[in-house]
């Protein structure tokens, strides 16, 4: 994630525009400027503080790893669910200890300890048309228990996946979801 993206989190911009309006009202009101200073620290401090509690339970976008042209054709013809995932794992979220934590949960991959950590995510191209590939930092949750669970991990997030799980390290994986082949006979 670009340095850029960090500084303007909501959370972020929430907490500056409190502090800002904060020391705008206790300029004012050392200066004498009542009409000032009621509104703006009346309305600042708690912006202030409601920023610092974002911030406390902010979880930043995943990274998003740039893909090749030929997956926009690919991307127009697949799953509207993909594109849903992919859209909620890039964005800003709030009271979440980890990206698709009520997926993983329901999935049992959850460890409430060391939960399981999305690291970045990729969009593919492969034979079998548009896919995505997760890499998680498993935290808690030993290989085994993925890889019991890797046939119903392709047809959780959408109809119609095959899921591949390839072990990148001890205590990173990859997960792979693609359109199941169509035999033809």
């Amino acid at each position: 994630m670009t340095l850029m993206k960090q500084l303007f989190s909501p959370a972020n911009l929430i907490t500056v525009t409190g502090a800002v309006l904060t020391v705008i009202g206790g300029l004012a009101y050392v200066t004498g400027a009542a009409n000032l200073s009621v509104p703006t620290l009346f309305y600042g401090f708690p912006i202030f503080l409601a920023g610092l509690a974002l911030k406390s339970s902010e979880l930043a976008p995943t990274n998003l790893i740039p893909s090749a042209g030929e997956i926009s054709a690919l991307k127009a013809n697949s799953p509207e669910e993909l594109a849903k995932l992919l859209k909620d794992v890039t964005r800003w979220r709030y009271g979440q200890n980890a990206h698709l934590e009520s997926s993983l949960k329901a999935l049992k991959l959850w460890d409430d300890m060391k939960p399981p950590q999305l690291l970045e995510i990729e969009e593919l191209a492969s034979e079998s048309g548009y896919g995505i590939r997760l890499r998680f930092q498993l935290g808690g949750v030993e290989l085994s228990r993925w890889q019991e669970k890797q046939e119903r991990l392709g047809r959780f997030f959408t109809s119609g996946m095959q899921a591949e799980l390839i072990s990148i390290s001890e205590k990173e994986i990859d997960l792979i979801l693609v359109p199941q082949k169509v035999e033809s006979g």
